[in-house]
């Protein structure tokens, strides 16, 4: 087992935003949901190499997430509209169907056409 553990060192300079910023993380990480500094960074890492390298193979990944985003908003959206206008809808609708006259229906009359054989 001791073979497949790995040491590294880590620096962060406070002087930086960015690496200030990571320390910070790491210092106020809620214990309960990251157990260690080695699973928060190998998280990290491994998240952040993931989206560069795919969006080194497709540059336009980050365009189609944003309009599938935004695709998904319109969408969530129209379906809270329904789920809203919907009941009043159909309410009106049932009213406008009870308040409606009964149409009489008549038994279909079958036409007897007369021809003549003119010769």
């Amino acid at each position: 087992m001791q073979n497949n553990i790995r040491n590294t060192n880590l620096r962060f300079n406070l002087d930086k935003e960015q690496q200030r910023r990571a320390w910070e993380y790491l210092q106020t990480m809620d214990r309960q949901d990251f157990k260690s500094y080695s699973q928060v960074i190998s998280l990290a890492l491994v998240d952040y190499f993931d989206r560069y390298y795919r969006t080194q193979a497709d540059p336009y990944l980050e365009t189609r997430e944003r309009e599938e985003l935004f695709v998904k908003q319109i969408v969530d959206a129209v379906a809270n509209s329904l789920k809203q206008a919907l009941p009043l809808f159909l309410s009106g609708l049932t009213a406008g169907m009870a308040q409606r006259e009964p149409q009489i229906r008549r038994p279909f009359q079958h036409l007897k056409i007369h021809s003549q054989i003119v010769m």
